[in-house]
């Protein structure tokens, strides 16, 4: 009973690591510039999950996850001659987000974390059931 509870954990902190990662790349819809200041746009993030298939794992079974950068999508050119990191062209290079994609996907990480929240009370009632009976 308590593997079940520890696999369903996973999934949540799973899930909120996915959701502070969409946070994340909202947050940086707009942003044309590194952290050392050089023009460059953000590069979305993605989270990346997986069972857990090590036995020596707490939550062996549970979910795994990986936060990776997307390299492969370029980034959004918008012709902005009179902005400060315009090219020769005159273009501005923006992070290539779609804000659907990532309000879609928010809600579904907030539907993943509501089921594993769920999965865990179902856990706790069947434990609850099973010492009725016993009693």
């Amino acid at each position: 009973m308590l593997k079940s509870i520890d696999i369903s954990t996973s999934g949540l902190v799973a899930q909120r690591h996915r959701m502070d990662t969409i946070a994340g790349n909202i947050a940086h819809l707009n942003t044309t510039r590194d952290e050392n200041g050089n023009p460059s746009p953000f590069m979305r993030r993605l989270v990346h999950f997986q069972t857990n298939d090590d036995p020596m794992s707490s939550t062996e079974g549970g979910v795994a996850f990986q936060v990776e950068i997307d390299t492969d999508t370029p980034p959004r050119l918008v012709h902005q001659p009179g902005h400060p990191d315009a090219n020769a062209e005159g273009y501005v290079a923006y992070p290539n987000i779609d804000l659907m994609t990532e309000y879609t996907n928010a809600m579904l990480a907030a539907r993943a974390y509501e089921a594993n929240i769920t999965a865990i009370e179902m856990t706790k009632q069947m434990g609850e059931l099973g010492m009725q009976i016993l009693a």
